[in-house]
């Protein structure tokens, strides 16, 4: 498994490098966002873990212009800045998780696992409910006949939506299990990423199948 680190300090991006290179991916270091750009245009990358100050180019405007190229890849933001408006515009740019400076190399590892995790033989058969479908395989998902275009978060919470109708689930379990990490302090990320998840999923839909039930969570159903 490969994996594209954009990151200027040199300190941290061989610490990064020499951990994970020690759990068994392959990584390559992009010094720039220009060369991050470059690299991720032509290599194939099953992550891309990018600081958000960068020189030559921002680490955002690095993946708004991957995610214009329709490059799906998934990508882990690096952010000294930890307010949530700093992170809902990453989110925003088209990151799918965030981590925040300074961190240790567990909590890293644990991200690039949930980001990573997923391979064909866990994916399974195709998921549907009323007229949401999911195929685990392709990471495609459809909403009738219309395609929808998810990042790796927003398919994520939409898997574990879908393998659980009609049950809520609290913020905390969704953290747990999509992120693999526990959001104290951010449980609005998880409302962020549900109502992007309501944009692409019922918008300009009579039925709407994403509900909030109050101080519980959230919970897939039909009615």
């Amino acid at each position: 498994m490969r994996i594209l680190v954009v990151e200027d300090e040199k300190k941290v991006a061989a610490f990064i490098k020499r951990g994970l290179e020690e759990e068994g991916y392959q990584v390559d270091i992009a010094s720039d966002g220009a060369e991050g750009i470059a690299m991720a245009g032509e290599g194939q990358y099953e992550l891309l873990i990018m600081d958000v100050m960068l020189p030559r180019k921002d680490g955002l405007a690095v993946v708004r212009e991957l995610r214009q190229a329709d490059r799906r890849t998934p990508v882990l933001m690096l952010t000294a800045r930890d307010t949530t408006d700093d992170i809902v515009a990453g989110l925003d740019a088209g990151s799918d998780d965030y981590l925040t400076k300074p961190f240790a190399f567990a909590e890293l590892s644990a991200r690039v696992r949930a980001l990573t995790r997923r391979s064909v033989m866990e994916r399974g058969a195709e998921l549907c409910f009323a007229d949401l479908r999911m195929d685990p395989v392709s990471h495609q998902v459809w909403r009738g006949e219309r395609e929808i275009d998810l990042t790796a978060k927003e398919y994520g919470l939409l898997e574990l939506l879908m393998r659980n109708p009609n049950t809520v689930l609290s913020r905390t379990v969704i953290a747990e299990q999509v992120w693999e990490h526990t959001f104290d302090t951010f449980t609005n990320i998880i409302d962020v990423y549900v109502n992007y998840l309501r944009k692409k999923v019922d918008k300009d839909q009579a039925c709407k199948l994403i509900h909030t039930v109050r101080g519980q969570g959230y919970v897939l159903r039909d009615v």
